[in-house]
């Protein structure tokens, strides 16, 4: 990331897990989240999933500076959770270089590549066979 992408004065990430794909924008506030158009808690009723899109701010000290606005779709709940983990960790190396050796180190800029596999012709999963008969 050569240069700090800002769109209209908020610093911005892109994260991604599985389908879901999560667009951050954070600017200096008061520690708003808004999800979709919905508030931070009504979006993710979990509380372990609320605490799993926070973790890069709770790395690094920095819970309540930022009011954080994200459109994430695809996916479901989890996956999309750690979307918004790894586009929120984005946006903090896009508003401070620093920090990008501490979000790496704890794993949050690296991208998931984990996704579901392919059902295969002949079996009726993608690795599941169907039951072999000798006779």
């Amino acid at each position: 990331m050569a240069h700090a992408k800002v769109i209209d004065g908020r610093h911005y990430g892109t994260g991604k897990r599985k389908n879901a794909i999560a667009r951050v924008f954070l600017s200096q506030g008061a520690g708003t989240v808004t999800v979709n158009g919905r508030t931070f808690e009504n979006y993710f009723p979990r509380e372990i999933l609320r605490i799993i899109a926070m973790q890069p701010f709770a790395l690094l000290g920095k819970q309540g500076q930022y009011d954080v606005q994200v459109n994430v779709h695809g996916g479901g709940v989890s996956s999309q959770a750690e979307a918004v983990r790894h586009g929120i960790a984005r946006a903090l190396v896009n508003i401070d270089e620093t920090n990008k050796p501490t979000l790496k180190k704890a794993g949050y800029l690296t991208r998931d590549a984990r996704k579901k596999e392919r059902k295969k012709p002949g079996q009726p999963g993608a690795r599941k066979k169907f039951q072999y008969s000798k006779r």
